[in-house]
């Protein structure tokens, strides 16, 4: 098998989308062309580099780490169409119109290699119309592939063919995406709008219809299709602000243009106040106004009965609320079409006519009702895609309800149920889903790239393996596979909420380690959901801070450095597989294992400033003798060249963007690993940890003495607090808690240059760190954090 390498990307189209998919190809370190057309002044490729430096100023930021943007090379199509030549991936991305894409494929088509996949970002254009458009020889090498806004961060893309895409070219593809790239990949019929948008936005249209229906505000709805259905915090009319109303009635208008025979072909038109809201230039996000508007800090929404701005202050009627907490889905359900409160209704209403439209089109729109679900998830940010959530009301009386309402007349559509909705008893099997089109069920893909997932994303009725577990304690759990890899490698998991950190997990994590060095050959820290860990449980340490049992607290912070120093010298590889948050305490277990896998979303942090305390699992210690190793490479042998910036990260509780920001931070080391699909976390995880033993690891020997900064370190660092206290910017609480984390980092209060083993700096940092439990001030913080869940600055 020939190996398949894309060793640069082409992007032809410096827009939103087009500079943002080139920024992700750069964060996963593969150099990018972004094209786009030349300017007449000045120069000629001013358009593409203005989007390059656009990046830096986008938040929340398309660029893992400020230096992608180099990685970016600005061209037009007047004097670089030679350089097409050098890429393996080209990926057209200007604005949806067919015209416009067919004369730009006439131009580049010449100038590409006989090898070079050819690829259109459109979420919604027909792919064989635009192949058609295309030279017969660039055809087998062509398709769709929609990314979705905002390209770093959300997971789905639509990946399709045209009717000559050849299929190898096509897995090749879908495995870049998948692997490099990070991407959950559907693979999606030709169809007006594809799978997620198709869904999506006929799910809103339908939100819209009964807005009006049931003369509620937009207000009102969101607060009914955000979380509390398991929808995204930007629930409906946010998400259109967010999307762009111009762009939303662009799709809205895709399917008016190309499905004139839908059973819902009446209801692919704008509402009127949407069309003048755009036409008054209120655009949604983009345009600081559009459906929702801020006055201040006050936000406000648009009222229709008045055509003015109130404010936004809808929430659920209590009843209604109420009924949603039900554990069962099949009771909520049943609750919901029973109670007559128009937000009952309503939800009803919405959720009775996707759930028809999508039973009626799975045929035409999808492989499968996996892959509808999966990309609502993925694409649209639903916990429950439309057929899980029906299945799990209850397959038959759910069909029974739809097939009675259409008949009283009260659905969007007169389409009858197909007949397959009442022959099967639902849509996901233990191993397969249904396929409408065959009337069979379809299995997951099988592709190589997928072995890499051990634990793909499974919809509601999908059989997971849960593992085989080797030991566990109330809040732990070690556990294997079974593999051959599981056998030699376990996992260990926390079962804790947020996989915060207190004595029964330390046992355990100390235990673990134990046990992987008599029967394994190494371990993995991994956590099967986000986060990785949100550092020390607070709740468990309040009872003995209220006591005054300093003692106690004390004890807990000698286990929590035993801890992390067992990690430090297991006599087997320990890594830590990270996705997520991994704050605090969570950081330091990161900093002491062997190694660390970290997906590219993880945010990595030592936080604990937040509450007046320092960090003293290990944290401080670490950095210590990590700048006596960095000054003994340099020739001034100075650790305060790289102590003062750790310094800072530190005192202002910074957490990184991403993992590859975590590196530049100094909170990750160069040899731990970042990927960019968390999917494939635990088998990297696994197979570093083999690597590792395979090359007969063992650990460090502890440091015979570290040379440490000392008072002369911790007067430079004071030196910065000073100036940020007499400058109003921290408070007198700040500076002692700022103090203490430079005190700890520059080994304590002795001599510059003084040689000191690791339990000094470990007694130092614990030593500091109940000295601020003494104080009124910390106590008060942590208190406000555990009721609050925020910082108190005082």
């Amino acid at each position: 098998m020939s190996n398949f390498i894309v060793r640069k990307v082409a992007v032809l189209g410096a827009g939103v989308m087009g500079a943002q998919i080139a920024a992700h190809c750069a964060n996963a370190e593969v150099p990018v062309l972004l094209f786009d057309l030349s300017t007449k002044d000045g120069d000629p490729s001013g358009i593409a580099r203005k989007a390059i430096d656009s990046l830096k100023k986008i938040e929340p930021s398309p660029i893992a780490t400020a230096d992608r943007v180099n990685h970016i090379e600005a061209a037009n199509y007047d004097q670089h169409l030679d350089k097409l030549a050098e890429c393996d991936l080209i990926i057209e991305a200007i604005a949806e119109k067919m015209e416009w894409k067919l004369d730009l494929y006439r131009k580049v088509a010449p100038c590409l290699r006989s090898d070079a996949i050819f690829a259109t970002n459109t979420s919604g254009l027909s792919i064989n119309k635009l192949a058609e458009g295309c030279p017969a020889s660039l055809r087998p090498r062509f398709c769709g592939v929609h990314f979705f806004n905002p390209p770093r961060y959300m997971s789905l893309v639509e990946l399709i063919p045209c009717h000559g895409t050849d299929a190898t070219l096509l897995d090749h593809l879908e495995s870049f995406l998948t692997s490099t790239l990070g991407k959950s990949v559907i693979r999606a019929l030709d169809t007006p709008n594809f799978v997620a948008n198709r869904v999506g936005v006929f799910s809103m249209l339908a939100v819209m219809h009964h807005t009006h229906q049931f003369k509620l505000g937009f207000d009102e709805v969101d607060a009914l299709t955000g979380p509390i259905i398991g929808r995204p915090k930007s629930a409906t009319y946010r998400t259109a602000d967010v999307v762009g109303l111009d762009t939303l009635v662009h799709v809205i208008q895709t399917m008016a243009d190309n499905l004139a025979d839908d059973p819902w072909a009446h209801y692919y038109a704008s509402p009127g106040w949407l069309t003048a809201l755009i036409g008054q230039g209120a655009l949604g996000q983009k345009t600081k106004g559009g459906i929702y508007r801020k006055e201040g800090k006050q936000i406000k929404v648009l009222d229709l009965s008045t055509q003015a701005y109130r404010d936004s202050n809808a929430e659920v009627a209590d009843e209604v609320a109420a009924l949603l907490k039900h554990k069962s889905a099949a009771e909520r359900f049943a609750l919901l079409r029973a109670n007559q409160h128009p937000h009952a209704q309503f939800l009803w209403a919405v959720f009775r006519d996707v759930f028809h439209y999508v039973a009626v089109h799975l045929a035409h729109i999808a492989h499968n009702a996996r892959d509808i679900d999966l990309a609502m998830r993925w694409g649209f940010g639903w916990n429950d895609g439309p057929f899980e959530t029906w299945q799990a009301a209850g397959w038959k009386e759910i069909a029974d309800a739809i097939h009675e309402d259409i008949r009283a007349g009260r659905a969007m559509s007169s389409a009858p149920l197909p007949p397959w909705v009442f022959e099967v008893s639902g849509v996901h099997g233990a191993h397969a889903s249904f396929d409408a089109a065959t009337g069979t069920l379809k299995g997951r893909s099988t592709l190589p790239v997928y072995q890499r997932q051990l634990f793909p994303e499974r919809v509601a009725g999908e059989q997971e393996n849960p593992g085989r577990t080797l030991w566990e304690n109330d809040e732990v759990r070690m556990w294997t596979l079974d593999d051959d890899d599981g056998r030699h490698v376990p996992v260990l998991s926390f079962k804790s909420k947020m996989c915060a950190v207190g004595p029964v997990v330390l046992d355990g994590i100390i235990e673990a380690v134990h046990r992987a060095e008599r029967e394994h050959a190494g371990l993995v820290i991994w956590q099967p959901t986000t986060p990785f860990c949100v550092g020390a449980n607070l709740k468990q340490i309040r009872p003995l801070l209220e006591a005054g049992d300093f003692v106690g607290l004390e004890g807990i912070v000698a286990k929590f450095q035993l801890m992390s120093q067992t990690l430090k010298y297991a006599q087997v590889p320990v890594v830590a597989a990270v996705n997520g948050l991994a704050l605090g305490g969570g950081c330091e277990i990161v900093m002491h294992a062997t190694r660390a896998v970290c997906a590219l979303e993880s945010y990595i942090g030592l936080v604990e400033v937040g509450v007046g305390l320092i960090p003293a699992g290990g944290g401080c210690k670490e950095f210590a003798i990590r700048s006596a190793e960095m000054a003994a490479r340099t020739a001034t042998n100075d650790p305060m060249n790289w102590l003062q910036g750790i310094f800072q990260t530190i005192a202002m509780g910074s957490v990184s963007k991403s993992a590859r920001n975590a590196k530049e931070l100094g909170l990750l080391r160069e040899q731990d690993i970042v990927i960019h699909n968390p999917k494939e976390l635990l088998h990297v995880a696994r197979k570093t940890a083999l690597s590792l033993a395979a090359s007969g690891y063992r650990p460090r020997l502890p440091p015979a003495g570290v040379p440490v900064a000392g008072r002369g370190g911790i007067a430079t660092l004071e030196m910065m607090l000073v100036n940020m206290r007499e400058g109003g910017m921290i408070s007198a609480h700040d500076y002692l808690v700022s103090k203490s984390v430079a005190t700890a980092l520059c080994g304590g209060n002795v001599e510059s240059g003084t040689l000191v083993n690791e339990k000094w700096l470990l007694d130092v940092e614990r030593s500091l760190f109940v000295d601020l439990l003494h104080t009124a001030e910390t106590k008060a913080r942590l208190i406000h954090m555990l009721e609050v869940g925020k910082p108190l600055r005082n």
